[in-house]
């Protein structure tokens, strides 16, 4: 019966072998799934960091236990011996380039892996990116050369030379296992195949943006869009567009009225906790939305005399989430919100407009990135006495405001949705 390594050694290379198989599979795809692939990115280093220390540990077994003795020698045992030190070479490279690849980007994006642990970029110039990417990229495929090599090797001593050499990595020199273990290596390969994500439809956010320049819709029917199935979110979307439109033109063709003065100055209002401020961005067929967890606003307004108007919104920039770590800690960066330089986005209104009953348009100036542009919001009114309920929303052109100029951002929409509901208690 032919030595066999330890089980330690066996539960370790078939491991790695399964784990190597599921990388490739996953790897072969990201380069083309753009911003799709973020979080399978993430997975991705999470899996290479793991092969990393599994190998570590691998080599440490390998010198800690007996192995069995070489059974072929001459230029075919050189050869075997230069496979698998070339295998190890690949096992440690590969994730230490992966590491100085992401470490050395233009845009820092923070590791956890499994969502869980940090990870620190390694001190590393950005200089050395290139060579870190094209490293990585060129070890992928001589590891895949390695492995072939390895396992028609391994084939070669088990099945033509009939020296039963696979089973040194075999426990118990059981039949079952010596099929269950190498279709672990297949089954890795597909599971990263299964996992690859797929292609949708425009979210309805889109639909609703296409059908007019100023497409912004209350912040319940916003929800119900992007909640809804493509199909009927589409619809409703397009729906809350046209009704929109409607309500304007029904606005502009009734003669306007003769009003009544106002008996005094217009009413302060005070914002009740439990608001939000909301926002969502097409993201290559899919959608990310996220939210400010701290903002504060300042509205003076009498609803029946809307040009007394003075609203200023003041939002903490470093308090946006779209409850993804990974994509949370990128915010703050140069790339989005740059908030080391500009914590502070605010908005800025004098007088509104009426464009329908209990709705309203205001057209102000934006402040984001240092950035001052015109902005136009839309927002309803709800109840009656001292409470009001607030709804509205606004379309915003990113690109005016430099939000998104990175790589990573280059399959976002255009047009970022913000919505906003609370709730304002008319001061005495």
């Amino acid at each position: 019966m032919p030595q066999r390594y330890s089980l330690a050694a066996i539960i370790l290379h078939w491991t790695i072998a399964a784990l190597l198989a599921f990388q490739i599979a996953v790897g072969w795809a990201l380069e083309d799934l753009g911003a799709r692939g973020f979080a399978l990115y993430q997975l991705h280093k999470s899996v290479g960091i793991t092969i990393l220390a599994l190998t570590l540990a691998r080599i440490a077994v390998r010198y800690w236990k007996p192995r069995p003795t070489k059974l072929e020698g001459g230029w075919q045992g050189a050869l075997a011996s230069a496979v698998h030190v070339g295998l190890y070479a690949f096992m440690l490279g590969a994730p230490l380039t992966g590491w100085a690849l992401v470490s050395t980007a233009k845009v820092k994006v923070p590791t956890l892996l499994f969502g869980v642990l940090p990870l620190p970029h390694l001190p590393l110039p950005q200089s050395s990116h290139a060579l870190a990417e094209n490293g990585h990229g060129l070890l992928a495929w001589i590891g895949i050369a390695l492995f072939l090599l390895h396992v028609a090797g391994a084939l070669r001593h088990h099945v033509l030379m009939g020296d039963g050499l696979i089973w040194r990595m075999v426990p118990g020199r059981s039949t079952a296992l010596l099929v269950a273990l190498p279709a672990l290596i297949l089954l890795g390969f597909l599971a990263g195949r299964a996992i690859l994500p797929a292609a949708r439809t425009t979210p309805a956010l889109a639909s609703a943006a296409e059908n007019s320049d100023d497409a912004t819709v209350n912040t319940a029917e916003v929800e119900a869009a992007l909640s809804s199935s493509t199909d009927n979110a589409a619809e409703a979307a397009n729906k809350a567009a046209a009704d929109n439109s409607s309500s304007d033109a029904t606005a502009a063709a009734v003669p306007a009225e003769k009003t009544e003065e106002p008996a005094g100055p217009p009413p302060a209002w005070t914002v009740q906790p439990g608001g939000r401020i909301g926002f969502s961005v097409g993201n290559d067929g899919e959608t990310i939305s996220g939210s400010f967890s701290k903002w504060t606003a300042k509205i003076v307004m009498d609803p029946d005399h809307p040009d007394s108007a003075d609203i200023m919104v003041s939002i903490d920039m470093t308090s946006a989430s779209v409850g993804d770590a990974y994509k949370d800690g990128m915010l703050p960066g140069e790339e989005f919100f740059a908030t080391a330089a500009h914590p502070t986005a605010t908005f800025v209104a004098k007088g509104a407009e009426a464009t329908g009953a209990g709705r309203y348009r205001a057209k102000g100036m934006l402040t984001l990135k240092g950035v001052s542009k015109p902005q136009t919001i839309r927002f309803a009114l709800t109840g009656e006495g001292v409470t009001r309920k607030v709804t509205g929303s606004a379309t915003i052109a990113r690109a005016a405001f430099d939000v998104g100029n990175g790589e990573s951002s280059g399959s976002l929409a255009p047009q970022v949705a913000v919505s906003f509901a609370f709730s304002a208690k008319r001061k005495n």
